[in-house]
């Protein structure tokens, strides 16, 4: 459940970005996918339970992390605002049929809504330059440079950002989309919660951002990190050195949330976190 920690209404016009997707680690710490997405759902919950909104960019894939989302929010989103914008980079939404944007939408509802984006990250029509069919991009520097527009669309209008797990390789990106997405917030001095407790990018960052991860040794089967993935981990490094992480949570609850699987643990601490930076300030 909800933490008592977070105040009624203490995110209120407050949007947060999600940022998550499978872990590579979950085998060898002992969990599964459904382990992974109870703590996800948990995440999302005292976001909408608080009164807040969420933002995500994912991709349109009928049982992925987006799907799931969507029957969080159409569950327990409250008020008039969306609860949940679906951001989609040109070459997600160009890869799917135009009937799949409308039908996402469609479930959304009032709930929340579906923002297709240009190669620069400015809103546009889905049917912008289309019909039915998908246009998709095959330019994988194209692909790189559009996604990393969403990237920078979701943290200029968010306020702060919660993490959990996130894939090391097959990236489109210029880097794994959890480290882009962590390093804009970092930079933007927005707080940012990382649940490391599942490994994957999110450990990682958590590592380089000064955070105690010996509970979870290097993986030493896995292929050695791409060079975009260790400079953006040592650009975290750097902005962290010079501006500690903004959090509202002790040092111990920082280790804490770095460390535990447990969503109901999960949720007491990022609650905790975000009362303290937005109880009785004014959101977006």
């Amino acid at each position: 459940m909800i933490s008592p920690l977070l105040p009624a209404d203490a995110l209120r016009s407050r949007r947060l970005g999600l940022s998550a997707s499978d872990s590579p680690d979950l085998a060898r710490l002992g969990l599964d996918p459904r382990h992974f997405r109870l703590a996800l759902g948990e995440l999302a919950r005292l976001v909408l339970v608080g009164g807040g909104s969420l933002a995500w960019g994912g991709h349109l894939q009928p049982d992925g992390l987006t799907s799931m989302l969507v029957d969080e929010v159409v569950r327990y989103g409250a008020g008039d605002d969306p609860a949940l914008l679906v951001c989609l980079a040109w070459c997600v939404h160009r890869e799917v049929p135009l009937s799949t944007l409308r039908a996402t939408q469609d479930r959304l509802g009032r709930h929340g809504r579906v923002v297709c984006l240009d190669r620069e990250g400015q809103e546009i029509p889905p049917e912008t330059d289309r019909f039915e069919a998908p246009v998709p991009e095959t330019n994988p520097q194209e692909k790189a440079r559009q996604l990393s527009a969403m990237r920078r669309y979701l943290v200029g209008n968010t306020e702060g950002r919660l993490m959990i797990g996130g894939k090391r390789s097959g990236f489109q990106g210029r880097m794994p989309g959890l480290v882009e997405e962590a390093l804009l917030t970092l930079r933007a001095g927005q707080p940012l919660y990382l649940a490391a407790g599942f490994g994957g990018a999110t450990a990682d960052i958590a590592r380089a951002a000064g955070l105690a991860m010996d509970w979870l040794p290097p993986d030493w089967q896995a292929a050695e990190y791409e060079d975009a993935f260790r400079q953006g981990l040592e650009e975290i490094a750097g902005v962290v050195a010079d501006a500690p992480l903004v959090s509202g949570l002790s040092p111990d609850d920082l280790a804490a949330l770095a460390c535990t699987p447990r969503p109901s643990e999960i949720a007491v601490l990022v609650s905790r976190g975000l009362g303290r930076c937005f109880a009785g300030t004014g959101g977006r």
